[in-house]
């Protein structure tokens, strides 16, 4: 009998380790769930209206954003906030094309409430160069904030805005947009980490005369 209670008062303890590590073992599935419960209360808390890609088609490939609306494109969710199409200089990337951008951006990481980092106000933009290859695009940081936090390499996220966006040197036109980006479209530290980053960009051509009509 005592042997018994001795068992017993043995394994409680035991099974209650067990059960503590367990919790404490957070699998990848937990944290793309905390992802993206952090992506849907941040929508909702900020009154975002997403629309599908077919209504953003229809809509001239515009969001609206006196309604704040966001369309959701593979994962990414994507304000346009202005693009100079109508504007006489404006260009876009063409297929085949390869053009510097500078940026300017500001990244905010939406899981833990944080500003992660900023340009906006810096005197030197960052700068990506980008490729159009038949309608897919690559690009890589070639200097500033971005490069040196992360490596050269643009986050996927950020280039879906580029299928849609035509670019202008005047300041007070620049294409700009607003992204909701996943951890698997984010950078290194987002992908390796499992958290989504809201980020503001603008986008300015470097040289405006290499582009084409």
């Amino acid at each position: 009998m005592y042997l018994n209670k001795f068992k017993i008062f043995f394994v409680l303890p035991l099974l209650a380790i067990f059960f503590v590590a367990c919790d404490d073992d957070v699998t990848y599935s937990d944290m793309k769930e905390k992802e993206r419960d952090a992506v849907n209360r941040y929508v909702k808390e900020n009154g975002i209206k997403v629309i599908s890609f077919e209504e953003f088609v229809a809509n001239d490939s515009t969001t609206d954003v006196s309604k704040n609306e966001f369309v959701e494109i593979d994962d990414v969710y994507m304000q346009i906030v202005n693009n100079p199409k109508d504007a006489p200089e404006s260009r876009k990337i063409n297929p085949g094309d390869t053009r510097n951008l500078l940026v300017r951006y500001y990244e905010y990481n939406i899981q833990d409430g944080d500003t992660i980092s900023i340009n906006k106000f810096m005197p030197d933009p960052d700068e990506m160069r980008v490729t159009n290859t038949s309608g897919t695009y690559s690009a890589t940081f070639t200097s500033g904030l971005m490069a040196s936090m992360y490596g050269n390499a643009v986050p996927t996220g950020w280039l879906t805005p580029l299928n849609y966006l035509y670019f202008t040197f005047k300041t007070d036109n620049l294409a700009k947009v607003n992204l909701i980006v996943p951890h698997s479209k984010g950078t290194v530290n987002a992908a390796t980490y499992v958290y989504p980053c809201l980020y503001e960009i603008t986008f300015q051509p470097e040289n405006l005369y290499d582009y084409e009509d």
